[in-house]
């Protein structure tokens, strides 16, 4: 994409990006965006090129992708060339998150439905106590080692 004159307030940014202002200031401050021009009144301005990029972060954000991985795809679209095979590793990697995740959920979604048949609407409805009872029965767990957090 060719290089603009800065010329979009940080409001207008977030209108044409679709990222609200509070998240373009954090994206800045993890370096998905560079901190670049201000105007005279010292109001940072931002091209055309970074709405895209703000775009490109909120579509892969949209996706569930962490910062590490919207941060490794933006470093292999920022060095050009043949990044693909890189580019697609990442998305191997994220895929993998979202199965486990998927996996998760239907577990939760099972314990949910076991759970709300405890009250069938014909008496009297039991889920207050199933989840005490649930919760005394349920070991204390012991403390996760230090996982990558997929943030």
């Amino acid at each position: 994409m060719p290089a603009q004159s800065p010329h979009h307030r940080i409001g207008e940014a977030a209108r044409l990006s679709g990222v609200s202002v509070a998240n373009i200031r954090y994206y800045e401050r993890e370096g998905l965006l560079a901190q670049g021009a201000r105007a005279e009144n010292r109001y940072r301005l931002y091209s055309d090129a970074e709405v895209h990029r703000l775009r490109f972060v909120r579509l892969c954000r949209a996706m569930d992708m962490s910062l590490g991985e919207v941060r490794a795809l933006l470093a292999l679209d920022d060095r050009g060339s043949d990044t693909g095979h890189a580019a697609c590793a990442t998305l191997d990697e994220h895929l993998e998150h979202v199965r486990t995740r998927l996996r998760e959920l239907r577990m939760l979604e099972h314990a949910l439905k076991d759970l709300r048949g405890r009250c069938d609407g014909t008496g009297e409805c039991h889920v207050i106590e199933a989840l005490h009872a649930r919760a005394e029965a349920e070991p204390v767990p012991a403390p996760a080692p230090l996982a990558r957090r997929h943030v």
